[in-house]
C-alpha cells in the first residue's frame, strides 16, 4: 500500500496530514508527495517534517500545476502497490486506524473498487490542538518560520466559519443518509469522496489506460467523481465506511463557488459520457429478463465464491442492461434539472403559494433528515441546518448557471476541456 498526497500550496496544512499518516495502525511502505507547482514551501517543510518523525517520503516538485487528475494516472501507472490511497494535501486522518480498515475492506470483494470513510470540515480549534500535539508542536518550535495561521482579517475568519458550517451538514446529510442508502439498496455509492480514499491501483491503471486515448486528462472538473461512474460503469463498486472519519479544510467563500462548480458540472459531464448508467431505469425490464435466464440455466450455482451485490463486469454489459446504482444516478439527474426550473416557473408565473409550500417542504424535509441522522448533537444540527439553508439556495443558483454552462458546452461550442 502506498500513499499520494497531491499538494498545491500547502505549507500551512502538510504537516497535519503526515502526522495522521505516521499515526496509523497499517504503515505504508512509502508517501509520495506530489507538489504541483506550489508558490510556498510545501515541498520543503513535508520534507523536513518526514524526517523529524521518520516518515519514508518522497517527494516530487513541479514548476507549474497540471492538476490532480495527472498525479493520480502517473503514480497508478509507475507504482506496484496494491493498493493507491490517496490523501489530500488539507486532510488529516482522525481515525488512527482508517488506512487499515479501508484496505481490509477493498479486500472483501473482487468488485471493490475503491474505499473511502466518512469526510467532515476541520474546526479551527480542532485544527489548533493537533498543532499542540508533541511532534507538530516540537517541529515548529524548531521552524518558527513556518505560518500555520489561515487567516488574517475577521472577515477571513467569518468566512471560512461560514463555509465550515454549511459543510458541516452538506456532508452529514449526504453520507449519512444519502450515501448510506446507496449502500445499503446498491452496496456502492456512485463515487468516493475524493480527498482520503483508498483504490485498487490496477483498478485505475486501467481505466486511465481506457480513457486516456479517447479524452486526454480532460477527466471531468473533479477526479473522484468520472473515477466513480467509470468503475459503476464497469461493473465496479465504490464503498463507504460510517466508523472511520477524516477532516479536511473548507476553503473561504469565494473559493467555494468555484469548487461547488466544479463538483456540480463533473455530475454532469459524467453522466454525459456514461449514457449506460443513466438510462438504466429504462433497461430495468430487460435487465429482470437477463437475471431470471441466469439463475434458470444454474450458472449462478456455479460461483465457488459468493460475492453481495456481484454483477457482471464489462462496459458491453452496462450498454445492454444498466446498472441498478443507475436509479440513483438518473433521480439524481432528474432532480438537479426539474427543481430549480419549478423554482424558476413558479417565480415567472407568481405562483406565491405553491413557491412558498415547496421550499417549506423541501426545508423541512432536509431539517427532519439531518436531526434524526446528527445522534450525538441533534438541536445543535437543526440550528445550523436552519442558519444554513440561504446557502444551500444559493448552491441552487449555482447549480442553474453551471447547467446553462454545460449544455452550451456540449450543444453550442463542443468544448471538452473539462478538467480539474
Amino acid at each position: 500500500m502506498e500513499v499520494v498526497i497531491p499538494a498545491l500550496d500547502e505549507e500551512r496544512n502538510i504537516i497535519l496530514s503526515l502526522d495522521s499518516i505516521k499515526k496509523q495502525t497499517l504503515q505504508p511502505e512509502r508517501v509520495v508527495l506530489v507538489d504541483d507547482g506550489s508558490n510556498d514551501r510545501t515541498a520543503a517543510v513535508a520534507d523536513e517534517y518526514a524526517k523529524a518523525i521518520g516518515l519514508n517520503l518522497v517527494v516530487y516538485k513541479r514548476q507549474a500545476p497540471i492538476g490532480k487528475t495527472v498525479t493520480l494516472k502517473r503514480q497508478s501507472r509507475e507504482s506496484d502497490a496494491d493498493v493507491e490511497f490517496i490523501l489530500d494535501g488539507d486532510t488529516a486522518l482522525e481515525s488512527p486506524n482508517y488506512i487499515e480498515r479501508l484496505v481490509f475492506e477493498l479486500y472483501q470483494g473482487v468488485g471493490i473498487a475503491s474505499a473511502c470513510g466518512t469526510i467532515l470540515p476541520i474546526k479551527t480549534r480542532a485544527r489548533k490542538a493537533l498543532f499542540q500535539e508533541p511532534k507538530p508542536r516540537e517541529f515548529l518550535k524548531e521552524h518558527p518560520q513556518i505560518v500555520t495561521e489561515l487567516d488574517s482579517t475577521w472577515y477571513q475568519r467569518l468566512s471560512r466559519k461560514v463555509i465550515s458550517t454549511y459543510r458541516d451538514c452538506l456532508y452529514r446529510y449526504l453520507q449519512r443518509f444519502i450515501y448510506h442508502g446507496e449502500m445499503v439498496f446498491f452496496g456502492s455509492i456512485v463515487n468516493p469522496v475524493g480527498c482520503a480514499v483508498a483504490y485498487r491501483r490496477k483498478y485505475v491503471k486501467e481505466l486511465f489506460d481506457e480513457y486516456e486515448p479517447v479524452l486526454g486528462e480532460n477527466l471531468t472538473t473533479s477526479e473522484d467523481i468520472f473515477i466513480g461512474f467509470a468503475m459503476a460503469d464497469y461493473g465496479y463498486r465504490n464503498i463507504q465506511l460510517a466508523d472511520v472519519y477524516a477532516r479536511t479544510l473548507e476553503p473561504r467563500f469565494i473559493h467555494w463557488f468555484h469548487q461547488q462548480h466544479n463538483w456540480s458540472s463533473s455530475f454532469l459531464q459524467s453522466c454525459y459520457y456514461f449514457p449506460g448508467l443513466l438510462w438504466s431505469p429504462f433497461k430495468a425490464l430487460k435487465r429482470w429478463r437477463w437475471r431470471r435466464r441466469s439463475k434458470k440455466s444454474g450458472v449462478e450455482e456455479l460461483r465457488r465464491i459468493k460475492e453481495q451485490y456481484r454483477q457482471a463486469f464489462g462496459r458491453q454489459f452496462t450498454k445492454q442492461y444498466g446498472r441498478p446504482i443507475g436509479w440513483f444516478i438518473f433521480l439524481s439527474a432528474f432532480e438537479k434539472l426539474s427543481f430549480p426550473l419549478l423554482l424558476i416557473l413558479m417565480l415567472a408565473m407568481g405562483w406565491w403559494e405553491a413557491l412558498l409550500v415547496t421550499l417549506a417542504a423541501e426545508t423541512g424535509l432536509f431539517l427532519f433528515t439531518l436531526f434524526v441522522t446528527s445522534k450525538s448533537d441533534r438541536f445543535s444540527s437543526l440550528l445550523k441546518g436552519i442558519l444554513i439553508t440561504p446557502f444551500r439556495y444559493t448552491s441552487i443558483i449555482i447549480d442553474i448557471v453551471t447547467t446553462f454552462r454545460f449544455f452550451w458546452d456540449v450543444l453550442v461550442t463542443k468544448n471538452r476541456d473539462w478538467r480539474k
